[in-house]
């Protein structure tokens, strides 16, 4: 019976239209948009990557074998299973074109390449006809990027190793180079057949050979990873299909999107606080006809679910525009996306990021409603009809307190869920509970310092006023210091996090990196090598260690996945090394090195920290396949192996009888003065063409422009979390407009000018603006710390220039919304707002 009363009050109710609730539709419907359009977003790139993973992969499956060919067994099952097979070779390289040399990404094909898919090139011609012999010379096409960085035209010379290539078009689209994973040069592509004897896929040396399958229709993709798991389990073949044709892209767009959400979450919590304000703003509003039912014999559950249901419908309308707006703003920007994007994305509305959007409002709406709300039935008549609402329990009762606590937990569940990373949404949680709880008691201690010295302002009229107003006992303080300071935390953490790993790029890793690394050097070329090094008065020091990759597959005789789990130790091969002598820049953790002479079992000395990670402790056996051969070899040792200083770092070392009969190369890191780093370059590549030569500082710069990517994407939602705050706040300054034209009116009949009033409002609104600026900087600088010392695993300082620009803006959005709304109570004659009092 109360319900369908409750429900007919609240039908009366919701006649009055969205008065009031304006800035509480905009805060709940922007946070829902911000999330449902990162979901929306991330849906169309994974089905854009669903519907085009053949091409993206190159074929329907892909066999992948690291630094060797398939044997004549693996070449038979493919040709068994496959109605074709395609072969392609990938590795780094040095394009050179007279005294001018860029790093490539060298893709060596055959006459079936692509499978699937069509090469873009300009001028359009097939692929085949452009790397097919040019005027005696093999053809080849390669991206512009690097076609105008060695300065060459269409039908140009250039080379790799000793081998001449004649450009025959520019590389326009490559189908499956998003599959490819991130790669340090621009890519050329060649015949494989043409490389014979250039020295650059000699045995040992560093590339990745591809198997593109195409195979029958309806073929069990399941059984043949299966099968192809069981008969190569020991070679280290790996099997990808068209299902996930770019599996790095995916899990790279999959967490970026969850972390995206993540901070969609603290903007929803910035416009909880405003759903939170605007209830309890239209509630104390709604004081005398709470009066009236309740004087009319209306129970208290009455009263509560009256409002409950209006605003629950007001919540699911904020809810639904938020959802409109969250899908349809990725559908128009679609053509912007889409030519932004390197991948394929399929733009569309897709109901499971809509609906964890809802979820997400709705349990927002919930969490920050039921407290205002409950607080209704602990209020009498008689105290309402004396005091506006003013009275009454700060605390609802304990059961709303349980309830809230439960809707919490729910929405954290929930998040963890759809995020699928419980750890970063338990720190996201914790950094936003933080800041609010931080920012309650900031504003509390505000308006104590603030009652505190107010006497001192004897003199300054306007600065005394605006005091005693922060001081007084509305909620002033609190409501501009919770919206503007989240916000501003949020930004401000970003901030501090996006400054710190620009910083780390541009100011840690010049002063101790090398200036080059260079790979694929033969043993024979080693003495040759290091004596023109060693001559050159601008090389200060040259690090060098054989240089070998595998892929653990077993630990203990165990698959290493049943041990270590999904480190990504285990993603992929890993470099191997191996040495007499502890290397003089290393420094063993645990137990012991090999002796000299040592020619028993395979032993090896694991990196300290990883081994800890992968639950490896010392006596344990390690199963490693190089080449397609298996090395099962001891742990002797742990090692402590710093990568941060772009070095040479290893995994693994072993013991060189383990390993030095294996085909192997050689690496070395060279430290060269800057103006000596172009000549050192062209003299080693002119004497050895098979060397490839890769430039830290060009290095850096491609993570570098990862890093300003993701930081602009992340930047994006700390400003929609900063917008929800700016319009939180303008409802808080809506409110206070009529407390701020009694206030007016007072002092104007006391003889107050409208300046000094208008400077009072000023004065008021900076203080209050500076002090969530600063509380939210602290909130900011420590939570950058957090996420840069225990998620980035980075130094840390603080970045002022953004810290004083968050300050700055956290006093101009406050003086901005509080005196938009200063105006009218300036204007208003005092006679008319005094008579209206009782």
């Amino acid at each position: 019976m109360s319900i369908a009363l409750a429900s007919r009050f609240a039908r009366r109710e919701l006649r009055g239209g969205l008065r009031g609730f304006r800035i509480f539709l905009a805060c709940l419907a922007l946070g829902v948009a911000a999330i449902a359009a990162v979901g929306t977003v991330r849906a169309s790139i994974e089905a854009g990557l669903a519907r085009e993973g053949a091409a993206l992969l190159g074929g329907d499956a892909e066999l992948e074998l690291t630094y060797r060919f398939a044997s004549e067994q693996e070449r038979a099952w493919m040709a068994q299973n496959a109605e074709q097979v395609s072969e392609v070779a990938d590795f780094r390289s040095m394009a050179v074109v007279g005294d001018e040399r860029g790093l490539t990404q060298v893709k060596a094909v055959d006459t079936f390449y692509p499978l699937i898919g069509e090469v873009g090139l300009e001028p359009a011609l097939p692929i085949a006809l452009a790397l097919g012999e040019q005027s005696v010379l093999p053809g080849a096409v390669m991206e512009r990027v690097l076609k105008d960085r060695l300065g060459l035209e269409i039908g140009g010379v250039f080379k790799l190793g000793t081998q001449e290539f004649r450009l025959t078009a520019v590389l326009v689209d490559e189908p499956d180079g998003a599959g490819g994973g991130f790669g340090l040069g621009p890519r050329i592509i060649v015949l494989r057949d043409a490389l014979k004897g250039s020295g650059l896929l000699e045995s040992g040396t560093l590339f990745s050979s591809k198997y593109r399958l195409r195979l029958p229709e309806n073929s069990n993709l399941d059984a043949l990873s299966k099968e192809a798991d069981e008969a190569f389990a020991q070679s280290g073949l790996r099997w990808r299909d068209g299902r996930n044709g770019a599996p790095g892209v995916a899990q790279f767009v999959d967490r970026l999107g969850a972390f995206l959400v993540l901070v969609g979450l603290s903007g929803l919590a910035v416009g909880g606080v405003g759903v939170s304000a605007a209830v309890n703003s239209y509630l104390k509003g709604k004081t005398s006809v709470i009066a009236t039912l309740r004087t009319l014999g209306a129970e208290r559950a009455v009263i509560f679910q009256t409002y409950f249901i209006q605003i629950g419908v007001l919540s699911l309308l904020g809810i639904a525009i938020g959802l409109a707006l969250g899908a349809a703003a990725p559908l128009a920007l679609a053509p912007l996306i889409t030519e932004r994007l390197p991948i394929p994305a399929a733009f569309a509305i897709y109901p499971k990021p809509l609906f964890e959007a809802a979820v997400y409002g709705v349990f927002t709406a919930l969490i920050f409603t039921t407290w205002p709300l409950s607080r209704t039935e602990n209020i009498r008549a008689a105290t309402l009809f004396r005091d506006a609402g003013q009275s009454g329990a700060r605390l609802p009762a304990v059961r709303y307190i349980i309830a809230t606590a439960a809707l919490v937990a729910a929405l954290l569940a929930l998040a963890s869920w759809f995020s699928g990373t419980t750890f970063l949404t338990l720190w996201t949680a914790g950094g936003i509970m933080g800041a609010l709880v931080l920012l309650v008691l900031a504003a509390h201690l505000i308006r104590f310092v603030a009652r505190k010295i107010a006497p001192w302002a004897r003199g300054r009229a306007s600065l005394r006023w605006a005091l005693g107003s922060i001081s007084g006992p509305r909620e002033e303080a609190v409501s501009v210091v919770l919206s503007l300071g989240l916000g501003l935390s949020v930004l401000a953490a970003v901030g501090q996090i996006d400054g710190n790993l620009r910083g780390a790029i541009a100011r840690d890793l010049p002063s101790v990196a090398p200036s080059y690394f260079f790979v694929d050097i033969q043993k024979d070329q080693m003495p040759s090598y290091l004596e023109r090094l060693n001559n050159e008065p601008a090389v200060s020091r040259i690090d060098s260690a054989p240089m070998l990759r595998g892929i653990i597959t077993q630990i203990n005789g165990k698959p290493a996945s049943e041990i270590a789990g999904d480190h990504w130790v285990l993603e992929g091969d890993r470099g191997i090394t191996y040495s007499t002598e502890l290397p003089d820049n290393t420094r063993l953790l645990d137990g012991t090195w090999w002796a000299p002479d040592y020619a028993g079992p395979p032993l090896v000395s694991f990196a300290a920290e990883e081994a800890e990670e992968m639950n490896i402790a010392l006596g344990d056996t390690v199963t490693v396949n190089i080449l397609g051969r298996d090395f099962t070899a001891t742990v002797s040792s742990f090692r402590e192996v710093d990568f941060s200083t772009a070095g040479i770092g290893f995994i693994m070392s072993m013991n060189p009888s383990a390993l030095s009969g294996a085909p192997h190369s050689f690496i070395s890191t060279v430290y060269a003065t800057p103006e000596s780093e172009a000549r050192i370059l062209r003299d080693l590549s002119t004497t050895f063409p098979n060397i490839t030569a890769i430039r830290v500082g060009d290095a850096i710069e491609r993570v570098a422009s990862v890093l300003a990517g993701l930081a602009a994407a992340v930047s994006y939602g700390a400003a929609a979390t900063l917008l929800t705050g700016f319009l939180v706040l303008i409802g808080a300054s809506a409110a206070g407009e009529q407390a701020r034209t009694f206030e007016a009116a007072i002092l104007r009949t006391l003889g107050a000018t409208r300046r000094s009033i208008l400077t009072s409002f000023a004065l008021r609104a900076a203080i209050l603006g500076g002090c969530a600026g600063a509380v939210a900087l602290g909130a900011g600088i420590l939570g950058g710390w957090a996420v840069s010392t225990f998620i980035m695993e980075t130094s840390y300082e603080v970045i002022w220039s953004n810290a004083l620009t968050i300050v700055l803006g956290g006093i101009l959005a406050t003086m901005l919304s509080g005196l938009a709304f200063a105006w009218r109570p300036l204007t208003v004659r005092p006679a008319q707002i005094l008579r209206s009092q009782e």
